[in-house]
């Protein structure tokens, strides 16, 4: 049997992994399983797409619930002490600038169950972050992106 992948995440990464298995456990699910009752009061089922929709997102809810609790059981939490302060590590914020036009941008590397760019938290496994682990303040680094290379200088690690 092949083992389980491990998901990097923060302590708060794994609280929110939390909190939305509750909410698709105590609420979703029940709103879900209201709207298939009522569907099936529209008689034929067979013919019945309220019926058809409510089973579909059913199906999502079950699925959600059994990869978030697989992703929490095989959880690594990414602790402070783990990582140097002067390198780009897993569970760092890291600011760069983009050569050669200055734009800065600045990320929170985080494990892929809780990346979420608009927030500024993207994966460890991201072409972004790949290319910047292990490099340091001052150091330039070329990023392949799907949009093609970007060339950029780390200004900040904290």
């Amino acid at each position: 049997m092949a083992a389980e992948k491990v998901f990097p995440m923060t302590q708060a990464g794994k609280e929110k992994l939390e909190q939305e298995i509750e909410y698709l456990k105590s609420v979703k699910r029940k709103e879900v399983v209201e709207r298939i009752k009522i569907a099936r009061s529209f008689g034929d089922l067979s013919e019945n797409s309220e019926y058809d929709s409510a089973k579909e997102e059913q199906a999502f809810v079950e699925g959600r619930i059994t990869t978030l609790e697989n992703m929490i059981r095989n959880a690594k939490i990414i602790e402070e002490a783990e990582s140097t302060a002067d390198a780009v590590m897993l569970g760092r914020s890291v600011t760069f600038i983009e050569l050669p036009n200055g734009d800065e941008e600045s990320y929170t590397i985080v494990g892929s169950a809780e990346a979420d760019p608009f927030e500024g938290k993207i994966s460890n496994d991201s072409p972004i972050a790949k290319s910047l682990m292990g490099k340091k303040v001052g150091d330039e680094v070329s990023v392949q992106t799907p949009g093609g290379e970007m060339h950029v200088r780390i200004t900040s690690i904290k």
